[in-house]
């Protein structure tokens, strides 16, 4: 088990916020970034890491995309081409799910 920085799986402070508000659950991202065990720390409030799994883009549901703070997975398709440039939806494109848990 590991002590994270929470930049790690939480890239900007909307999404930091909406972990502590418990509205962000989980986040994908391209590869694995943590392991099972592992703890970070927002403020006084530790997560730990409670789920890694490797998935694809079209694996994603609507319940996902409500876990990472989007409204559905329209949505979070919009927040994704804007985060990243030439940014292009391939539903075969590798992911990790990394779900989250309040200490």
């Amino acid at each position: 088990m590991a002590q994270l920085d929470p930049d790690t799986l939480l890239p900007n402070d909307r999404m930091r916020q909406q972990a502590l508000d418990g509205d962000v659950t989980q986040i994908h991202r391209g590869q694995r970034y943590a392991d099972e065990g592992d703890t970070f720390a927002l403020d006084d409030t530790t997560f730990e890491v409670v789920d890694v799994t490797e998935r694809t883009l079209g694996d994603m549901t609507d319940a996902d995309a409500r876990a990472e703070g989007a409204r559905d997975l329209d949505h979070y398709k919009q927040i994704l081409e804007r985060a990243h440039d030439n940014f292009e939806w391939d539903d075969d494109s590798d992911i990790v799910r990394h779900r989250f848990e309040k200490r």
